[in-house]
């Protein structure tokens, strides 16, 4: 079982990128995938968590609601995040993360200080002025 980031690169401001996270042996439909990001010298955040039991979606910062949407599209075994209107401080290394839950809210979980299972390699976003 794993996962694995793609689709990072540099991007001018208010250029859009879409990452993609390959989930690999992943067979029960109570998963939790996430996105996070750090960016050099601060802590890693949460940008969106997905349920694949109902397909929620869930934005710790509703401030990138508007410009990062989470999604992942029926047959695929991956899930995407499509950011737009990038700003230079999006530059950060994003991760995408995995974990088995029952029963609990996508959002008591999606912060990097919950017990992630599975964590991809990381992506580099690097967004110029």
């Amino acid at each position: 079982v794993r996962v694995a980031e793609s689709g990072g690169g540099l991007v001018q401001a208010g250029g859009s990128l879409r990452l993609s996270c390959t989930a690999t042996g992943f067979r029960s439909a109570y998963y939790v995938f996430g996105w996070f990001r750090q960016a050099p010298g601060k802590e890693r955040e949460g940008v969106s968590c997905m349920s694949t039991a109902d397909g929620g979606v869930y934005y710790p910062d509703s401030s990138l609601k508007g410009r990062f949407t989470g999604f992942r599209r029926d047959g695929d075994n991956a899930v995407y995040l499509q950011m737009d209107r990038l700003k230079p401080e999006d530059t950060a290394t994003y991760f995408c993360a995995a974990v088995l839950v029952y029963a609990t809210p996508t959002e008591n979980i999606c912060h990097s200080s919950y017990d992630w299972t599975y964590w991809g390699q990381g992506t580099q976003v690097t967004v110029s002025s």
